[in-house]
């Protein structure tokens, strides 16, 4: 199992000079107005890729909360791309519509609009994670057949995925370009393409799930071509004053295999190369390629990832996995482990963790004046 040394940053108490977890950070044009990130969560809760009003008290509630950058779920730039048949889409004009309304929300509240870009690959085409049923959707339940970098599934209850051909991995490419003329169309100011977890643009990255002989497999840098292709795509269409995000499984969590697995080197050399491709910032996660992963979880259990990348990759980094406390979000950014931390599930419990840790820090945070009265 891949391990880190963890060390305990020494941060002396919080007050207005060293509390840089409330400090604003510019990035490109956009400044944001802390170091706070919604981290993108699936809700499971869209038809045909639809956005409802449910993303919009979802994510609207989280910029009333005082998050910086407001990150929507993961959405699929095809509709074979989507991890369920529930998930967000980005692939008919029509979305943007509600995409629109929640965006202006958004920054209707002082936060900063954001999306994932994803493809699912391999791990589309499943179940609702809270439904009964067999993991797998069948065609006739509105399941479609997953695509792969090779012919490999995630897992014995996972369908078996068709190896992309040269052709539909340049349709992929197209089609990730398409989502971001959307995006742009519909307000986002940050976009931050998923290749992790083990989705479509991490399976080409470890070797794992990547078994392929051409160009786009065997060698570390045929393996990461099409992160590449897709991020320069991408990048051509966005516009060159807005951030650029990636975000990456930092290693695989995988050693007992008899092939290699992604790890934390990699994740470092390739930084190297996106921060050269146009690429601002690196949301640092792990694992998600394999069920066989073994991760030792604790709080703050993948910061180390992210303070690895900041220092050996010279580039800026959003650290997530179990930060949950005031001071301990604050340490991360103080002791220079991250620009920005990402929050996930503690922000599901307490949406406005913002104005709280605020207080906790003894800083001024503006609540909206609707809210005033409570603070």
């Amino acid at each position: 199992m891949e391990t880190l040394k963890r060390e305990t940053a020494q941060v002396p108490d919080p007050t207005a000079e060293n509390a840089q977890l409330f400090s604003p950070i510019t990035i490109r044009s956009l400044t944001f107005r802390n170091r706070i990130i919604v981290s993108p969560m699936c809700e499971y809760s869209s038809e045909d890729g639809f956005a409802s009003d449910w993303h919009l008290v979802h994510l609207g509630s989280r910029a009333v909360g005082g998050a910086a950058l407001v990150l929507t779920e993961a959405i699929a730039v095809e509709a074979q791309g989507r991890i369920s048949p529930q998930d967000l889409g980005i692939y008919r004009d029509e979305h943007l519509e509600m995409l629109t309304r929640i965006t202006d929300f958004i920054k209707g509240q002082g936060a900063i609009a954001g999306t994932q870009l994803a493809h699912a690959g391999r791990k589309a085409s499943t179940r609702r994670p809270f439904e009964k049923g067999p993991h797998t959707v069948a065609q006739q339940e509105g399941g479609w057949t997953p695509v792969a970098p090779s012919e490999l599934a995630f897992s014995p209850t996972y369908p078996n995925p068709t190896a992309l051909n040269r052709t539909q991995i340049a349709e992929v490419t197209a089609a990730f370009v398409k989502a971001t003329e959307r995006t742009l169309k519909a307000g986002f100011e940050v976009i931050e393409l998923h290749a992790a977890h083990g989705y479509l643009l991490h399976q080409f990255l470890s070797p794992v799930a990547n078994q392929r002989s051409d160009e786009y497999g065997g060698s570390f840098e045929n393996r990461i071509r099409f992160l590449i292709e897709v991020v320069d795509a991408v990048r051509s269409e966005w516009s060159s004053e807005l951030p650029l995000f990636v975000r990456l499984s930092a290693t695989d969590w995988l050693e007992n295999l008899p092939v290699e697995s992604w790890r934390l080197s990699d994740t470092v050399e390739l930084c190297k190369i996106l921060k050269e491709h146009g690429v601002d910032l690196i949301d640092v996660s792990s694992g998600g390629l394999s069920p066989e992963q073994q991760i030792a979880v604790g709080p703050g259990y993948q910061v180390p990832f992210a303070e690895a990348v900041r220092r050996e990759s010279d580039i800026m980094t959003a650290a997530v996995g179990l930060i949950t406390e005031a001071e301990q979000a604050n340490q991360v950014i103080n002791s220079g482990q991250a620009d920005m931390v990402a929050l996930a599930r503690q922000l599901l419990r307490d949406p406005y963790w913002p104005l709280r840790a605020a207080r906790e820090l003894n800083q001024e945070i503006v609540w909206p004046t609707q809210y005033e009265r409570a603070k």
